[in-house]
């Protein structure tokens, strides 16, 4: 059987969390690209050296570790030493989704999600999703989130979602969309939607045909016992 690759991700503070906690509630293999991304510059590991040659001893912490904010604050105002950045960390995070999807196929997993922030933004990856889900929650909402969950003024606020692609424009790229704009439990009822079409290959098939053919024979028993009332 084939395995396919679906794409998940949305805008900050839109909720994908929230998304991926029910889906993995639900037993689905979820790889979080964010969390592989904090892996593979942590000391001795390949990209760690190459990161520290290229920007120099002073984006590192007291115990060794790469300090994320000083790293932060180069890239955000130099696009050139972002792309440097991502030219070393890049390559390991795909080398290390690749092991984890590859882990999942070993496991008979027929879909693995990969729960990637920036899938939207990064076109290459999409062409390796069947299908690609946006968590999507309206401006207003978003804005007043990000401002409550990290206590930022509404100009940080708005700065923040400016530097990412805005949500209507995903809303276009996705095959799938979750409104997060509602309470948890609309949310939710989203997520198990999802999550049945993602099944729906074989098993939803069976039990539906199966629970079709017990309901067909109820039936049919019924009217051939309602005939039999009727003519007797």
């Amino acid at each position: 059987s084939t395995m396919f690759l679906v794409g998940l991700s949305g805008g900050i503070a839109s909720g994908k969390s929230t998304v991926v906690d029910v889906l993995r509630e639900l037993g689905c293999a979820v790889i979080d690209a964010d969390v592989i991304a904090r892996e593979v510059v942590r000391p001795r590991c390949k990209a760690y050296g190459r990161i520290v040659r290229c920007f120099g001893t002073e984006i590192l912490s007291e115990n060794g570790e790469i300090n994320r904010e000083a790293l932060g604050n180069i890239i955000f105002s130099q696009p050139e030493k972002r792309q440097l950045l991502n030219s070393i960390t890049h390559p390991e995070i795909l080398k290390e989704m690749l092991k984890q999807i590859l882990k999942y196929f070993v496991r008979g997993y027929r879909y693995v999600i990969l729960d990637i922030p920036l899938l939207f933004e990064t076109k290459t990856l999409t062409k390796f999703m069947k299908y690609t889900v946006l968590v999507y929650c309206d401006p207003p909402t978003q804005l007043s989130r990000l401002m409550r969950r990290n206590g930022l003024s509404r100009a940080q606020a708005e700065a923040r979602v400016a530097s990412q692609l805005p949500l209507d424009q995903k809303l276009r790229l996705a095959s799938h969309i979750i409104d997060n704009s509602g309470d948890r439990e609309s949310t939710r009822r989203q997520v198990l939607r999802l999550h049945a079409r993602l099944e729906g290959s074989w098993h939803f098939l069976w039990a539906r045909l199966a629970l079709g053919t017990a309901l067909g024979t109820a039936l049919a028993g019924l009217a051939f016992l309602l005939r039999q009332r009727l003519v007797s």
